[in-house]
């Protein structure tokens, strides 16, 4: 097989889960793990290798669910579960978007104004309008598409990291014998990196959009509404897409940790509050193109991102409220699907008036987000574990295993965060 070839194949195989990786370097993350090398070095890079294989074990199971249940993650919530079960997680999921969408516009905002001038806040509004044109307008299966490829900047961290050769024995050594302490820093930043690597709203969107391609394969009529024909290479092919994806974002999550650590934190730098402090880090790359090639890569997993953020949102309510739902379906046909998303990003917008700058709200974003999705996790094993709704699906023993193990963790370190702050 030719490399053209391969590419070909991978290109028709990935699909949501390969978007649910790339989105999940969103704004949000690129700050967290530039925060994480600044302030840790090489501390946490860990982190990356410990991850991978927790992700690819949830966002599996998401992928599973929808494609058994041919519904979301809110609506089999609702046909399964207590109302009360359902409303706490669809509020969780709201409040943790809400606020991720925030610091994503003001991110993409202050970049902008880097480049271009101007004020933020104009910007912040003219973003926030593009981004709700462009969902409502277009398929997102076409306006992913040409995001996937702006998402390739973030190879800019991997090929900076060999530039500037950082002293490979001891990151090696950092990788494969973790240290870890007990500080608040330290398990406040670990808050923040499981935060922003195992976001709510990955689960909501991951098993959404399994749907979707359901109804695009014409395996199903519609969302919601009856149970797809599935067929155990259609698993074997969300979970090929699902390793890849989270596989693409914690090779990037660990470059980008190791690309700051090498150049910011060698310089001193322990804190990281504006885009450009933040864009400094690709310099021995780009040097004075250093600010248009991080704008690149705040912009296009920002545009990549957002939609997702809202759009997974939009799911779980229009599942709450009974309404129509779907991004195959036009405006006219969506009123309420659509309208969430759009009520959404306004609120997002409001968040910016907060008055924290737009990189700090990054960071306690991720560690909001942290804090949230626990219950989340604990409600998709017990589904994914459920025969009346997995039948012959349910999980194995692996994925139960690893399910068990990034409830624990997650819970652990956010209950050690809590306590630690009182």
């Amino acid at each position: 097989m030719t490399i053209r070839s391969l590419l070909k194949t991978l290109r028709h195989k990935l699909g949501p889960g390969f978007i649910t990786g790339a989105s999940d370097d969103d704004p949000s993350g690129i700050g967290t793990y530039s925060q994480t090398g600044v302030q840790f070095h090489y501390q946490q890079l860990w982190t990356a290798l410990f991850t991978w294989p927790l992700m690819v074990a949830i966002q599996e199971m998401c992928g599973r669910i929808g494609l058994v249940t041919g519904r979301g993650l809110a609506a089999v919530m609702k046909q399964h579960y207590a109302k009360p079960i359902l409303y706490g997680t669809v509020v969780l999921l709201s409040i943790a978007n809400v606020v991720n969408i925030g610091a994503n516009l003001g991110a993409m905002a202050a970049v902008s104004q880097l480049l271009f001038g101007g004020p933020a806040i104009w910007w912040l509004f003219c973003i926030a309008i593009i981004t709700v044109a462009l969902e409502i307008g277009l398929s997102y299966r076409v306006y992913a598409r040409y995001l996937k490829y702006l998402t390739v900047t973030l190879v800019a961290y991997i090929v900076t990291a060999f530039l500037v050769q950082p002293h490979w024995p001891t990151v090696i050594q950092a990788v494969v014998l973790p240290s870890f302490n007990l500080t608040p820093d330290f398990i406040m930043n670990i808050v923040a990196i499981f935060g922003t690597t195992f976001s709510p709203y990955l689960f909501f969107w991951q098993t959404s959009e399994e749907v979707e391609e359901a109804v695009a394969n014409h395996k199903l009529r519609n969302m919601n509404t009856t149970k797809p024909r599935v067929a155990g290479a259609d698993i074997q092919s969300m979970r090929l897409d699902t390793m890849i994806g989270m596989l693409f974002s914690n090779v990037i999550m660990f470059f980008i940790m190791l690309t700051s650590a090498a150049t910011l934190g060698e310089h001193g730098i322990i804190t990281i509050t504006t885009a450009a402090e933040a864009a400094e880090a690709l310099r021995p790359l780009a040097g004075p193109a250093t600010y248009w090639l991080f704008a690149l890569g705040i912009l296009g997993t920002g545009l990549l991102a957002i939609p997702v953020l809202a759009g997974s949102m939009s799911y779980a309510v229009s599942e709450i409220m009974g309404w129509r739902e779907g991004l195959y379906r036009s405006f006219h046909q969506a009123h309420g699907f659509y309208g969430t998303i759009a009520v959404a990003t306004i609120i997002g917008i409001a968040v910016n008036f907060s008055g924290i700058p737009p990189f700090t709200m990054l960071y306690y974003t991720a560690i909001l987000n942290g804090l949230c999705a626990p219950p989340l996790i604990l409600i998709i094993l017990l589904i994914a574990n459920n025969k009346t709704i997995m039948q012959r699906y349910r999980n194995n023993w692996l994925s139960n295993l690893l399910g068990t193990a990034l409830l624990i963790v997650m819970t652990a370190s956010g209950l050690w965060l809590l306590w630690s702050m009182m």
